[in-house]
């Protein structure tokens, strides 16, 4: 299939609800006291879909690869934070959540992958086809 639109990509999708979603995780009373982290978490979790709109919007193969790898650190930035705040005992009625968060953001990162390995694959080079 081709994409001509970021909005129209699964993978751009799936990070605009993790992002709606963690928003709504920070809204929580546990990140009182904890503003700087929940800043930092917000801000990893829109990098990653802003990455994917950038990269696509740029025009060529490896400008899309590079923002792809970028937003792909950006999920594992957020899974890593996730991974923190499973650690703090104020966050342990939010186990679940947590959770549910860490694999949604870990099947970005699985998509970016193999998104990133088809491009790299392909015989196309310069201008991208996707």
């Amino acid at each position: 299939m081709k994409y001509t639109r970021f909005e129209d990509l699964p993978v751009w999708k799936a990070g605009i609800e993790l992002a709606v979603r963690i928003h709504g995780f920070c809204a929580s009373p546990a990140f009182k006291g904890n503003g700087s982290l929940r800043d930092q978490l917000e801000r990893a979790t829109v990098s990653n879909s802003n990455n994917i709109a950038e990269g696509f919007e740029r025009g060529t193969t490896q400008e899309l690869l590079t923002f792809l790898y970028i937003a792909r650190g950006s999920a594992g930035e957020v899974r890593s934070l996730l991974c923190l705040f499973e650690k703090f005992p104020e966050f342990a009625d939010l186990k679940s959540e947590i959770a549910d968060l860490k694999s949604q953001a870990e099947s970005i990162s699985r998509q970016l992958r193999a998104w990133a390995d088809s491009l790299q694959e392909s015989k196309i080079k310069g201008q991208r086809y996707l």
